[in-house]
């Protein structure tokens, strides 16, 4: 095979930041399957309490993610990550004389993912990690004697004040050293304070900061690519379809719906929502850089990850699917039978969720107190609540990023390093990702074997006739207590079981 791309990588030393993140541990298998003669990978790695970064790489080799390598028997290659002990959010990113030397000295590509991505995170938490994280990357990358490419992760929605974007770096409205000024002279909650202000209608810290991390990128001089995903997904086809390890997006409402915990979602099913799979965003940055280093042009490559101008994705495609799939591949931990339903404004969701969520979620903590558990339906349900209170702007707003620099890309690979790597989605069909998803979130994230099938499928029909049964009796006891209040006869009487059955089927 004829790899442009893996010849690029043969023999260079590689650093990466948030290695152990979703897209850095897919980076970082990608790597090492596809450009096995890459030489070596520093993985910048925070210590954490108890653990050390030798211990804590020895976690990310157990990941569900080097399941095929381990098929395969590549095992061997994972000699080639060498852990740094270090962090972005402090000076010198951590690192210690001899290791940064290390990197200096030898490294040649350098993937800068680590970010925080919490949307709760207050302004001061999310410059020090995403801004002033960035600036230390490029102080490093300028340091470094050989540097071929810095491929920086950003974010589509850093953007998210425009509704039609393009693959350029945007204008700031603060400079980045006045917001550095201010957040070390104030204390938090005159940050806090002044946040709405400074952020000037940016949704949350993290896309202001993430925007401001860009122009630390464009404005170093260095050969760098910014890669821009949208809200990044399970695995389409690496290393395996349907592959994940994050909770965000549809995986964690998949996992609710699955356990018939999550019953309603509040989507606007004709909107484009633009979904990424993983495996497309880590094709994207191992191309970016070795992109940068083939163009003859150095100026800044911006690319979008997206899917919205090329092959959008509608929930109305997977409305009447979902739950079949959910009941295809059922769960042996599920509570309760698995319906989830889509409404269109977050008015009606929070109706819906007080009798769909919250009181059913009551009966069972209490129950589960009382037999010695631990209640979490409640905070789960609450938790839930408060995400889509901060998330309502991405939810029920479209955007169009377009992505021509990146189909492009993708057009100038030779033939082989297109299926080796392809940047191109358009080829995805949504109906049979989600079927794929599914099955990923069940054994990736909920654990479940699929040799547990059998008596998951088993627990489901008893699911369903407790379900229809409890169904019954409401609508029993509903029509009882009319007949009673109203002194008439049940014939009398009957109509309120429809009425009841479509009023609680609108919730």
């Amino acid at each position: 095979m004829a790899s442009h791309v893996m010849d690029f990588y043969n023999g260079k030393n590689v650093f990466v930041t948030g290695g152990t993140g979703f897209v850095g541990v897919c980076l970082i298998e990608k790597l090492l399957r596809c450009c096995p003669d890459v030489k070596n990978i520093y993985l910048l790695i925070r210590p954490k309490k108890g653990k050390e970064i030798a211990e804590r790489l020895e976690e990310l080799t157990q990941n569900s993610v080097f399941n095929r390598m381990r098929e395969q028997e590549q095992t061997d290659l994972f000699k080639k990550l060498i852990p740094i002990a270090g962090d972005v959010g402090k000076e010198n990113l951590g690192m210690s004389t001899v290791d940064r030397a290390t990197v200096i000295n030898t490294v040649q590509i350098v993937f800068h993912s680590a970010a925080t991505l919490d949307f709760e995170a207050d302004l001061k938490s999310t410059t020090t990690i995403n801004l002033l994280g960035t600036r230390r990357i490029v102080q490093l990358c300028r340091d470094i004697k050989d540097l071929k490419a810095l491929v920086h992760v950003s974010s589509a929605y850093v953007n998210s004040v425009l509704h039609d974007v393009d693959e350029v770096v945007y204008p700031v409205s603060m400079d980045a050293d006045t917001l550095l000024n201010l957040v070390s002279t104030l204390d938090t909650d005159a940050i806090n304070t002044k946040t709405p202000e400074i952020l000037k209608g940016h949704a949350n810290p993290y896309t202001f900061t993430k925007h401001l991390a860009e122009h630390e990128v464009a404005n170093s001089g260095l050969p760098a690519a910014i890669v821009r995903p949208s809200m990044i997904i399970g695995a389409w086809k690496e290393p395996i379809p349907g592959w994940t390890i994050s909770k965000n997006g549809p995986q964690g409402f998949l996992m609710g719906a699955g356990k018939g915990v999550v019953r309603r979602l509040p989507v606007a099913t004709h909107l484009a929502y633009d979904y990424i799979p993983v495996d497309i965003v880590v094709n994207s940055l191992i191309v970016a850089g070795y992109n940068v280093d083939r163009d003859s042009d150095k100026e800044l490559k911006v690319y979008h990850c997206t899917s919205s101008t090329c092959n959008p994705f509608r929930w109305k495609t997977v409305e009447g699917s979902v739950n079949n799939y959910l009941r295809a591949y059922p769960l042996r931990s599920a509570v309760w039978f698995p319906y989830l339903k889509f409404l269109p404004s977050l008015f009606l969701f929070k109706i819906s969720a007080i009798f769909v969520h919250f009181i059913p979620a009551y009966i069972l903590d209490t129950v589960t107190r009382l037999c010695g558990g631990r209640p979490i339906l409640v905070r789960l349900h609450t938790n839930v609540n408060n995400s889509l209170n901060r998330l309502e702007k991405f939810i029920f707003q479209e955007w169009q990023f377009n992505n021509p620099h990146l189909l492009q890309l993708h057009e100038s690979l030779s033939a082989d390093d297109q299926k080796l790597f392809t940047l191109d989605i358009r080829p995805l069909v949504w109906r049979d990702y989600f079927l794929d998803l599914v099955q990923g979130v069940r054994l990736y994230l909920l654990k479940e074997s699929p040799k547990s099938l059998p008596k998951a499928r088993l627990k489901n029909k008893i699911l369903l006739v407790a379900h229809l049964g409890l169904q019954a009796a409401l609508l029993g006891l509903f029509w009882w207590l009319v007949k009673v209040s109203f002194a008439t006869t049940w014939t009398k009487s009957s109509l309120i079981v429809p009425i009841i059955y479509l009023l609680f089927d609108q919730l």
